[in-house]
């Protein structure tokens, strides 16, 4: 299995940016695992961020980060990343990574698809 490792997170301005990494822990690779990123706000349900396929050639955005939001996965590196430019603070959160193994029906954007989680990084966008 693919223990998820997160990190980039931190404090920044409206209208800066952040670049999340997610590593594979275990000595698994990624490259057998679609990837994506959730995120929970305080008092809010955990939500879909953006997602990636195996290969990288299929991605997924919330429409709250579309065109602001990039995903991307460098297999080599055994690494997923989420490039966030134009953060607003509604952006605020903690920024899960999580892994679906793959299976003949799901569905992307349900956090219940997937098999494994990072523990988070705080993102906080100051206004």
């Amino acid at each position: 299995q693919v223990q998820p490792v997160e990190s980039g997170g931190g404090l920044v301005q409206a209208g800066g940016s952040l670049r999340l990494s997610c590593a594979a822990s275990g000595g698994t690779f990624i490259s057998n695992y679609a990837m994506a990123w959730f995120r929970q706000a305080p008092g809010k349900e955990r939500e879909f961020v953006a997602a990636i396929s195996l290969n990288g050639a299929s991605t997924y955005y919330a429409d709250s980060v579309k065109g602001r939001f990039t995903i991307s996965r460098n297999n080599a590196k055994n690494t997923v990343y989420l490039q966030m430019n134009s953060l607003k603070s509604e952006d605020t959160a903690v920024y899960y990574c999580a892994a679906r193994r793959p299976r003949p029906s799901y569905s992307t954007y349900d956090e219940a698809h997937y098999d494994y989680w990072g523990q988070g990084t705080q993102v906080t966008v100051s206004s």
